[in-house]
């Protein structure tokens, strides 16, 4: 057989029994679950691996489908992971302007600037702590991950300024997650300034939603 014919059906095989898995209750692309795009992720990733691991052909057909299923078994153990780590989250934040973006190999923890600083500061507010302090329980709970913490701004004022502004309010945020326990070498906090908005900043609408810390959680088994 064929090592595209042999892939192919590695990762069909695989995906037909993610969908037999129990579903989640976050989905993504197709109604897929987090896990099965892990499992579909990992197979297509590891057949293409086993694939080139004989120069000379010979086994190149077997080893793909074995590294396919390692591959899906990966993929879908971490796609779990992130949606209970997901879920688990959204129950512990009282704040319901907070957002928890699942995107399947990360999550995203986004926090307007307005319910973390005052205009003009990177002092975290009493209430934002509250819910930086249940962030940080969540990742000592999954300490399998590393953490970046970006903060963002809107475009008023000068570049230098709102750069200075947004590392601040990065480092800030990332004190507090590391003052409730999660370890520091787990950590890294950049500003970004006004350099990736998310809305125009032409609306005050739209600078609201450009002032915004993020917590990117990315696993790493």
């Amino acid at each position: 057989m064929s090592l595209r014919k042999t892939s192919i059906l590695a990762v069909c095989g695989l995906t037909l029994l993610g969908a037999c898995a129990p579903a989640m209750t976050d989905t993504g692309a197709a109604g897929m679950s987090r896990t099965q795009q892990g499992a579909l992720a990992g197979a297509a990733v590891g057949a293409l691996y086993g694939g080139t691991r004989d120069s000379d052909g010979s086994n190149r057909s077997r080893d793909a489908a074995r590294a396919a299923i390692v591959g899906a078994a990966a993929g879908a153990v971490a796609g779990n992971i992130l949606d209970r780590q997901a879920a688990a989250l959204e129950q512990s934040i009282s704040n319901p302007n907070v957002q928890i973006v699942n995107h399947g190999s990360y999550l995203q923890v986004v926090m307007p600037d307005g319910i973390l600083f005052a205009t003009g500061s990177a002092a975290v507010s009493g209430p934002a702590q509250t819910d930086l302090y249940a962030v940080a329980r969540n990742l000592n709970q999954y300490p399998n991950s590393r953490v970046e913490v970006i903060g963002h701004t809107d475009n008023t004022g000068s570049a230098a300024l709102n750069q200075d502004l947004s590392q601040r309010r990065a480092q800030s945020v990332a004190g507090i997650l590391a003052a409730a326990g999660v370890a520091q070498n787990r950590l890294a906090a950049a500003g970004r300034g006004f350099t990736q908005p998310v809305a125009s900043n032409a609306t005050e609408a739209g600078r609201a939603q450009n002032r915004r810390v993020e917590i990117l959680i990315r696993p790493t088994q």
